[in-house]
């Protein structure tokens, strides 16, 4: 077996969401879940089919964002895999719902950090082993970042 790590292309004030699923009406359901989120996503999905056609599947409402989920997907190029891309709101506003998706068997990462994907390559093919998410901790919070970081919650609306 051969493990890869694969860098993920996260255009500008975007997040990305990498999970897997079994059904190819992920794509479908995933833009479901996205567009009626109640706050305005721009996003990109993409889904690598792991059986029939064996096609990278995809949809979106922002071109630039679809075609960056395409691209991650195919570098990925592991079954079953999901991309979704999102500018205009943040992972935490969808999470649950995509975790709730009946096609959804798990979600690797919700991000805007720098990210690799560690993918194995077998004789049947390619998985995803898990992922580098950003950088490591360069020390332990003080009180002073502890408050930054509840008044950094309160200012952008998620705490009161």
């Amino acid at each position: 077996m051969n493990f890869t790590p694969v860098l993920i292309d996260i255009p500008g004030d975007s997040n990305v969401i990498i999970g897997q699923s079994h059904f190819i009406k992920t794509v479908e359901d995933l833009y479901e879940i996205l567009v009626t989120s109640g706050i305005s996503l721009k996003f990109g999905i993409a889904f690598c089919e792991a059986s029939q056609e064996r096609l990278v599947r995809w949809d979106g409402n922002d071109r630039e964002l679809t075609e960056a989920a395409v691209a991650n997907a195919q570098a990925i190029g592991a079954g079953h895999v999901f991309v979704i891309l999102l500018r205009g709101g943040f992972p935490i506003n969808v999470l649950n719902a995509i975790k709730n998706c009946p096609e959804v068997c798990r979600v690797f990462c919700a991000t805007a950090n720098p990210l690799e994907v560690i993918v194995v390559e077998s004789e049947l093919g390619r998985g995803v082993m898990g992922v580098v998410d950003g950088a490591p901790p360069a020390g332990v919070e003080q009180e002073k970042h502890q408050k930054v970081r509840r008044e950094f919650l309160r200012k952008i609306g998620y705490k009161r």
